[in-house]
C-alpha cells in the first residue's frame, strides 16, 4: 500500500509518499482501507520533532494520521465476522491515518450513516466531538454574546454553527476577506478580519452596548490576547489552541482586573455532559447526519500531504484538512 511516512523531524517536505507493508490486524482490531484521513494542526508541530502537552514527539519513522473513514477490509483472529465490510470512521488508537489502509481496536469504530461521506465522518470523529465538547464546557446560553477566532477553522467553523444554533449573538473572527465570508455563511452575526489591527474597535461599534461574555480562542498570540480584551468583567474565556505559533498570554493579574475565567477547554471536562468519549463522538457523527453542523472541509490527495502541512502552517486552508487516498 503507500502511506505518507516521515523518517526525520523537520519541514512539511520531509514528509514522504511512498510503499509500505500492509498492517496485519491483531486481536481486537480490524483493518480499514482509507477512503479519508483527518489531518491535525498538532501534527505539524509533531512533524517538527516537537511535542505538545501529552503527546510526545513520535519515534521515527512514523505514519502520522489519528483518524480514518472507509471499509473494514480484513478482521483480527477473534474478531466478530459482522464487521467485514462496513463503513466505519474511528479514532485510531495511535498513529498510521496517512495511509492507502490502517488498522484499529473494535471499541474505536463508529458506523457511518448511510447518508455521510466518509470525509464528513472523519472531519467529525475528532474534530466535531471536540467542538461539541468544548462548547458543553462554555455553558452558552440563547442571547449571550460569544467570539470565536479562527472562525473559519476546523473547530471554529463547527462552534460558530453550533453557536448559532443555539441562539447566541456569534462574533467570528478570520483571517482574510474570504474567510471572514465564510464565517459569516456559517451564521456569525458579525464577522472581522484580524489582521486589520483594529478589529476589535469594529467589534465594541457593531455591538452598541453588549459585551463579550464568552470567547473560544483558537489562535492564542496578539489575536487571542485582544480577544481577551474585548471580554465583559465575570466573563469566560476557552482556550483550545494556538494557530499562530504562541498561546494567549493571561497573567494571575489579567484574570483578576477582568474578574474573569479562564479554562483549558481540551481534556477531562469534555465529558462532564458527554459520559465517555466514544458517546461524545457519536454525538458529533449525528449532529452531521441529521444536518444540524457541516464541517468546512479543504481535500487534498493522500500524495500531497506535505503541501496539506505547509499550507496548514501558512493559513492557506480553511476548516478540516482531509486527505484522500
Amino acid at each position: 500500500m503507500y502511506a505518507v511516512r516521515l523518517h526525520e523531524f523537520g519541514a512539511a517536505e520531509n514528509l514522504q509518499y511512498e510503499q509500505i507493508a500492509s498492517p496485519v490486524p491483531r486481536e481486537g482490531q480490524v483493518r480499514i482501507d482509507v477512503q479519508a484521513s483527518g489531518v491535525h494542526f498538532i501534527e505539524t508541530t509533531l512533524r517538527s520533532g516537537r511535542g505538545v502537552g501529552p503527546h510526545a514527539a513520535p519515534e521515527l519513522p512514523v505514519v502520522l494520521g489519528g483518524e480514518v473513514a472507509g471499509v473494514v477490509s480484513a478482521l483480527g483472529p477473534d474478531v466478530d465476522k459482522s464487521w467485514l465490510g462496513r463503513r466505519v470512521v474511528s479514532a485510531l488508537e495511535s498513529y498510521g491515518g496517512y495511509a492507502e489502509q490502517a488498522v484499529t481496536a473494535i471499541d474505536t469504530l463508529h458506523d457511518i450513516p448511510d447518508h455521510l461521506t466518509a470525509d464528513t465522518a472523519v472531519a467529525m470523529i475528532t474534530t466535531g466531538s471536540t467542538a461539541l465538547g468544548i462548547l458543553d464546557s462554555s455553558n452558552a446560553k440563547p442571547g449571550d454574546v460569544a467570539l470565536v477566532t479562527s472562525a473559519a477553522g476546523g473547530i471554529g467553523a463547527l462552534l460558530v454553527q453550533a453557536l448559532h444554533h443555539r441562539g447566541v449573538i456569534v462574533i467570528g473572527v478570520a483571517s482574510g476577506p474570504e474567510k471572514v465570508q465564510r464565517a459569516t455563511s456559517l451564521g456569525a452575526d458579525i464577522a472581522v478580519d484580524y489582521r486589520d489591527h483594529h478589529w476589535p474597535d469594529t467589534v465594541r461599534g457593531a455591538l452598541g452596548r453588549r459585551e463579550v461574555g464568552i470567547v473560544f480562542d483558537g489562535v492564542g498570540g496578539t489575536a487571542g490576547g485582544q480577544a481577551f480584551d474585548l471580554l465583559a468583567p465575570g466573563g469566560r474565556f476557552l482556550l483550545h489552541g494556538w494557530s499562530s505559533g504562541t498561546a494567549t498570554r493571561i497573567t494571575t493579574d489579567d484574570i483578576i482586573k477582568h474578574a474573569s475565567t479562564v479554562i483549558w477547554a481540551i481534556g477531562p471536562q469534555m465529558l462532564e455532559h458527554a459520559g465517555t468519549i466514544h458517546e461524545l463522538q457519536d454525538r458529533a457523527i449525528r449532529a452531521a447526519a441529521d444536518g444540524v453542523l457541516e464541517p468546512l472541509i479543504t481535500r487534498y490527495p493522500l500524495s500531497r500531504a506535505s503541501d496539506a502541512h505547509a499550507d496548514l502552517e501558512n493559513r492557506r486552508t480553511a476548516g478540516k484538512i482531509v486527505l484522500i487516498p
